[in-house]
């Protein structure tokens, strides 16, 4: 069979086949595609102005980083003006995010972006791995998204920095979508589904320049670009009920490829929808540009950390991975005279009926006031913030003071002494 040409140049030999629509296209057509969309995307909804300073929540994953290396590219093609610079959080997870960091101190140099880390054992005395040893796996994003949330905020705010973009992709926010649904928690939706989200609580706005980008292509693009990216999974992650959202998307995936974006378009038709007094959590208002603009309130975060910060998928993901590394290997011990790479699943689609509920009659709730956090000064919409009211749990079952045992009265302890003669009685038998 002779070899498929690129639907766009006609020239070269298709080498990918994309997952958002099934075109045929080679290297260079895909990854300059793929930049000309994510440009498309940022100055349909004029996320930046020029001359602003940009943080990017950089992870090391593979979304932050192609963002951080898509975002250089575009600056220096299409002269935003922008200055780039990458923000981190440190969660404190050993195994996990040190190693991650490393990767974003290597990405720092590669992009030459300064590069500012702030960590929770900073900001609130505690890390993640000390969370979970209290609390269990279980509710633990809840935890992390919080602290995560403020986190940023904080950091932003120390680098005289209001914008921060995040890697949040296409796959990201129909995960978002469905699990508010799954919850029947429409008020979320506004900022579940807002390409800026401007938070209440601080002056610091949030944008997903890679809103649109499915999670595949990202991946294919990194790999495409040589890209230097962490692939692990937090190991605390799969407790989290995203992982539930996550399978029913993939699932509708293999039946139906535009699943993902459907869904996100769909997500964002119910977020104008929702009436204003339902929605109390979050509001939809336009800018100065004509762009949908959600208005978030303090401890309001979804639960799950989000690509950007790190959340690599397993499984799906990894095995794209390993498929891409394979191919590769194996065009350089043989030449191939057509090769494709098909990333679509196949998959059977299974109806089930279930009996049309009642509609709910939409509460509504008092209107929220801002104020600044009795305790930590950050503005919330509770005389104590969420942050805190967390920290509070916590340090309730933390110990208050440390026992310290010096080495002679251990070596006097009666408890050691019984050892030690039980030791003697073991080796000298009367």
């Amino acid at each position: 069979m002779a070899p498929s040409p690129c639907v766009l140049c006609t020239t070269s030999r298709a080498l990918i086949i994309r997952p958002k629509n099934h075109q045929k296209l080679c290297k260079s057509c895909f990854l300059s595609l793929f930049e000309t969309e994510i440009h498309n995307t940022i100055t349909a909804n004029s996320l930046f102005r020029p001359g602003e300073r940009i943080a990017i929540g950089a992870s090391g994953g593979k979304d932050s980083t192609v963002l951080a290396s898509v975002l250089k590219t575009l600056n220096e093609r299409y002269n935003y003006g922008l200055e780039l610079l990458l923000l981190s959080i440190d969660e404190g997870i050993k195994g996990y995010r040190d190693d991650s960091l490393e990767t974003v101190k290597r990405n720092a140099v590669q992009y030459e972006m300064p590069l500012s880390i702030v960590g929770y054992d900073q900001l609130y005395g505690w890390t993640m791995d000390q969370v979970v040893s209290q609390i269990g796996k279980r509710g633990n994003c809840t935890y992390c998204g919080v602290f995560r949330r403020q986190a940023l905020d904080r950091g932003a705010a120390r680098l005289g920095i209001n914008h921060v973009v995040t890697g949040h992709n296409a796959d990201d926010i129909a995960e978002t979508v469905m699990m508010n649904l799954l919850r029947g928690d429409l008020p979320r939706l506004s900022r579940a589904t807002s390409i800026v989200t401007a938070s209440a609580a601080s002056d610091i706005k949030r944008s997903k320049p890679l809103k649109y980008a499915y999670e595949k292509e990202i991946v294919l693009y990194a790999h495409h670009k040589g890209l230097d990216y962490f692939s692990t999974e937090c190991i605390y992650s799969p407790e989290a009920f995203r992982g539930s959202a996550r399978t029913l998307i993939k699932n509708l995936e293999k039946v139906r490829p535009s699943a993902i974006l459907d869904v996100v378009r769909s997500g964002e038709d119910m977020a104008k929808l929702v009436p204003s007094e339902v929605s109390s959590s979050g509001a939809l208002v336009t800018n100065e540009n004509d762009v949908v603009v959600a208005i978030d309130v303090e401890g309001e975060d979804d639960e799950g950390c989000g690509s950007s910060n790190g959340r690599a998928r397993g499984g799906e993901m990894a095995v794209m991975e390993k498929k891409l590394r394979d191919e590769e290997r194996n065009n350089s011990k043989k030449t191939q005279d057509h090769h494709e790479i098909d990333f679509t699943l196949h998959g059977q689609r299974r109806d089930r009926h279930k009996p049309v509920q009642p509609a709910r009659t939409a509460k509504k709730m008092p209107k929220q006031q801002l104020q600044k956090c009795g305790r930590c000064g950050y503005l919330s919409s509770q005389s104590v913030c969420k942050a805190c009211m967390l920290l509070e749990g916590l340090n309730k079952n933390r110990p208050k003071t440390e026992i310290h045992v010096s080495v002679e009265e251990e070596e006097n302890s009666p408890t050691l002494t019984r050892r030690m003669e039980g030791l003697t009685t073991a080796h000298h038998p009367s």
